[in-house]
């Protein structure tokens, strides 16, 4: 067989459904397997994945994903990765780990940034140095500073999976999935039980490398339109020096259940309202991901049970009161064996085990009497439409391939197959349209009729958080009691170490041996997108001329300052009340067959910003849509019928919404506290970030709370607010389109948008500026968690700051150096960010899963300092100059186009406006840095705190603090 550059082809398929030729290679030598899809995509993806299968929950795979990125042979420093980062062009750049496996990709649209990040990501997976700091950094290590002090544990991994056992939703998870597999390694967390993780050795850790980071245990993906020979010339002189040897990854099949199971385990619903509050999911373990025909149709099943709120299973258990929202539901494909799963949270203790039967008792009545016809139809068509529009919204669409593919490669099944979707999608069609009771089946077969079946409940335990860590402080003080004089020294002295090689620079030649492109290889001019203004129906239109494949994306917005400030609460209910609720002539269940049938789907968004150097603050209520040209008129029809008939008036659905959505904002306060905190802390300076955070945000929280008791109390005043909302903001004098199609077939859209405008009401109103009192000051936000969340910021607007371009690359220089050192590095933190929003003027610094607070905050108020003694030479400006240029040129799909486009003329912000800041950012001094030290000094001077933790992390905070922070119980 002819070998191309030490490869030899082992099959290859013209996926139509990708517009794209697919070729499958073998390393001759090691075995390796390479997967070329060659597209016109120009947002290339490569990516190296391996099948790391563990034996225990120490977190082997993740924390060697932490660490091969922390230095290799070639690339001799701490971290290349954040090298990387500040400069690249980047459309994509991380590692994830997986039950099964660890995968590797990156992206970018420039051929050398392209091949600059495969570079580096071969010589990291392939020749890392895992030295003892390295894993005791990443993974976990005893600490103390001085013999007098206590015994802790600290890493970066460690902090990591402390936040995720932190939430109820992740142990639902994390422990069904255990229980499902008992005898195989997915019956071990690969991401680290943080129990366990401390008896993982430095010995274990090496060999774990040694074993799957093989090429004969590779998978190697490239996508998009770079040179495919090239592609095979570069692997193979990654895999010199390497022989074919038998790797063992693979993953045996669960012996299965003669009986279902039940597992009870306690959770902390922490102090507030949530406590005799408990979560119920029931798992299947189902088959092997053999057959990918049987894989899209559970796909399609999965959607039809649960995907939107009129579909059966979800309908059965909102109505039935018993819970808040759903948890747990999904259909997990990429495993060896797959899972379905659904479930409760928000259920009373004594109704747990009402849910279960509730459960198989509608999964019975839809397998003996049929899934609704509607139900199906609906659903095979919005699959349908999800694989053809191929859109993957914010990531690559090539690494959305790569995750498709590895579904059945990584297993040694064909890669092609998950991208063949027209032959299984036409069958599964076929066998439905004919009459076959092939769901049903499927739900008699691979649920009702298997006996591998796990029912995980969660039940409420306050304070159990807080005794675990005091049971973690309890074992480590033992510890400590027991260590002889000799070992205490030897820690200490360990402890020392590691921070002198924490706080060492990496000489220069280290950090000049991560390649980066140059100034010279960017572009100086921004990316425009395509942008008619006109008008249809004497109201303002954008249309973008993109290709879209067929698709016409649609926003219709409304002004929401015709709205008073006290009912932007209200905004998000109502918004999903349109497609939600039902209309005049449809109730709910036939109003989202409808949509599903017909449509990509309908929905609602907000935008509400400051304006760039304007005091007006711009909110907008969107309705938001997408279909093929052939359903322009049933899409249209559809945004129609619910913007002027939508029912507000159905106290029942209305609560179930209410009660989800609390549920829902309480159950990502701790997965997402970051986020919380950022919201907050913004929402103290500018009066946009104040609405938002009154639509979404802590407060927006306690309002659900108390909305839910007004139902109850005065369900007529609730209705009168939703119906002043739909006065206020559905007024075709406050609204806009904004149109994203491809110029043949803009005529007959056009014509037809002109139509849907005369249809809505015109109504007088005056637009208004919201009388907003900011929350100054510090606040501290209680949840039960085992890390902090911690954010201080202050607007820089307000404190004289005139915005330059040179800010945004002095926010990335910060947050990939002294943040992420500081943090990170030696904090043990997972996550260090510098955010700066030019449209409002506020700057904030923040940390997500942060073991620390005190000491994070002084690490903000030392930014300052840092910058004034940073050594800023040309490399280093050059590369966060670099950096900054990639975020402005993000690659875009054609609907996230035309929506940014639409936000940008909203703000004023023109072509030449946004071509001035991108060269002020191409001509970044190091005198900008040292003048922004000032600004820093000020913030740290006078800037607000939040933070999101522990009770006790933050009354120890307080105790340590001149200023305390304001103390609110949010979970």
């Amino acid at each position: 067989m002819q070998t191309r550059h030490g490869f030899q082809i082992r099959a290859q398929r013209q996926l139509a459904e990708i517009n794209a030729e697919a070729v499958l290679y073998e390393h001759v030598a090691t075995g390796a397997e390479l997967l070329s899809i060659q597209c016109e995509d120009t947002n290339k993806v490569f990516g190296i994945t391996f099948r790391t299968t563990p034996t225990d929950s120490t977190g082997l795979p993740h924390i060697l994903e932490h660490s091969v990125l922390s230095g290799s042979a070639k690339y001799p420093l701490k971290d290349p990765f954040i090298e990387l980062a500040r400069g690249s062009l980047n459309t994509f750049l991380n590692a994830m780990t997986y039950p099964d496996k660890t995968c590797y990709p990156v992206a970018s649209q420039n051929p050398q940034d392209f091949y600059n990040l495969i570079d580096v990501y071969m010589d990291a997976v392939l020749h890392p140095r895992l030295t003892e700091d390295v894993f005791s950094q990443e993974g976990w290590h005893y600490a103390m500073d001085a013999p007098e002090d206590a015994l802790q544990i600290v890493g970066v991994v460690y902090n990591e999976m402390k936040g995720v056992y932190s939430s109820p939703d992740s142990l639902l998870g994390r422990f069904g999935r255990r229980a499902l597999f008992p005898d195989t390694t997915y019956g071990h967390d690969s991401g680290g039980d943080p129990d366990a993780i401390p008896t993982l050795t430095y010995e274990q850790f090496r060999q774990f490398h040694q074993t799957y980071y093989h090429p004969s245990n590779a998978r190697i993906f490239f996508h998009g339109d770079d040179d495919p020979d090239e592609r095979l010339r570069l692997m193979d002189a990654y895999l010199q020096g390497y022989a074919k040897i038998e790797v063992p990854s693979q993953i045996d099949p669960q012996t299965r259940f003669g009986e279902p199971q039940t597992l009870t385990l306690p959770y902390d619903p922490g102090d507030g309202e949530n406590q005799g509050k408990g979560m119920i999911a029931v798992n299947w373990l189902l088959q092997s991901t053999d057959d990918v025909e049987r894989t899209l149709a559970l796909n399609i099943l999965s959607h039809a049970l649960l995907g939107t709120p009129g579909s059966p299973l979800r309908k059965a258990l909102i109505d039935s009161g018993l819970g808040e929202d759903l948890a747990g539901e999904e259909f997990v494909e990429d495993m060896f064996e797959q899972i379905f799963s659904t479930g409760m949270r928000g259920v009373a203790v004594e109704n747990l085990d009402k849910v279960e039967t509730l459960i198989l008792e509608t999964l019975t009545a839809l397998a003996d009497e049929g899934i609704p016809p509607g139900a199906m139809e609906a659903a095979i068509n919005s699959v349908e439409f999800a694989l053809r529009e191929n859109n993957s919204g914010r990531f690559p669409r090539g690494l959305v391939v790569m995750l498709r593919s590895l579904s059945t490669w990584l297993y040694d099944g064909d890669p092609f197959a998950p991208l063949a979707y027209e032959a299984p999608l036409a069958s599964i069609r076929q066998r439905w349209s004919s009459g076959e009771r092939y769901f049903e089946g499927l739900i008699q077969t691979l649920l009702l009729g298997n006996p591998h079946r796990v029912t995980v409940k969660l039940e409420p335990e306050v304070g159990a958080l807080r005794r675990r860590e005091e049971a973690v402080a309890a074992a480590l003080a033992e510890r400590r009691a027991s260590l002889p004089s000799q070992e205490v020294a030897a820690l200490v002295e360990r402890t020392a170490a590691l921070k002198r090689w924490q706080e060492t620079p990496d000489p220069p030649e280290a950090r000049a041996s991560v390649p980066h492109l140059t100034l010279d290889d960017l572009e100086r001019e921004n990316q425009r997108i395509p942008l008619e203004l006109t008008t249809i129906a004497d109201r303002p239109a954008l249309y973008h001329d993109l290709f879209t494949n067929g698709i016409l994306y649609l926003d219709v917005g409304f002004d929401m300052r015709a709205l008073p400030a006290e009912l932007l609460p209200y905004v998000s209910l109502f918004g999903r009340c349109l497609t939600e609720m039902g209309t005049e002539t449809e109730d709910m269940v036939t109003l989202t067959q409808r949509i599903g049938r017909t449509t990509g789907g309908v929905g609602f968004g907000t935008m509400i910003s400051p304006m760039r150097n304007r005091p007006e603050t711009q909110a907008w209520f969107f309705l938001r849509g997408k279909a093929m040209l052939r359903h322009v008129d049933d899409l249209l029809s559809i945004m129609r019928d619910v913007l002027l008939t939508a029912r507000l008036d159905d106290q029942e659905r209305f609560r179930q919404m209410v009660a989800e959505q609390r549920a829902s904002g309480e159950a990502t306060l701790v997965p997402s506290g970051h986020a919380v905190v950022n919201g907050r802390l913004r929402a103290h300076y500018t009066v946009a970030d104040w609405a938002n955070e009154q639509m979404g945000g802590v407060t927006h929280l306690l309002f659900l709370r108390e909305l839910e008791r007004q139902i109850a109390r005065d369900w007529p005043a609730v209705v009168a607010k939703l119906e002043q909302v739909r006065d206020c903001l559905i007024n075709r004098s406050v609204a806009l389109l904004n149109a994203t199609v491809d110029a043949e077939a803009w005529p007959t859209v056009c014509a037809a948008l002109g139509d849907f405008l005369q249809a809505l009401p015109v109504r007088e109103t005056a637009l208004s500026a919201w009388d907003a009192t900011l929350p100054r000051g510090s606040e501290g936000l209680t949840a039960p968690a085992q890390v902090n969340f911690v954010g201080k910021g202050a607007n820089l607007y307000q404190m004289g700051y005139q915005y330059h371009g040179s800010a945004a690359v002095i926010s990335n220089y910060l947050g990939t150096t002294w943040l992420w050192e500081q943090l990170r590095i030696k904090g043990g933190a997972y996550g260090a960010f510098c955010s700066f929003n030019p449209r409002s003027g506020t700057l904030a610094l923040l940390s997500y899963r942060d073991p620390n607070l005190e000491q994070t905050l002084q690490a903000y108020d030392g930014a300052g300092a840092f910058l004034r003694r940073a050594e800023i030479d040309h490399d280093e400006l050059e590369k966060s100059i670099i950096g900054v240029i990639g975020a402005l040129d993000s690659f875009l799909l054609p609907d996230a186009k035309g929506h940014a486009s639409l936000v940008q003329h909203l703000l004023g912000e023109t072509d030449e406006l946004r071509q001035q800041i991108r060269e002020e950012v191409l001509t970044t001094t190091a005198d900008h840095f040292r003048a922004f030290a000032d600004v820093l000094d000020q913030v740290a001077a006078e800037g607000d705190v939040v933070v999101l933790g522990s009770p006790e992390a933050i009354a120890a905070a307080n105790a340590a603090r001149n200023d305390s922070l304001r103390i609110q119980r949010v979970l």
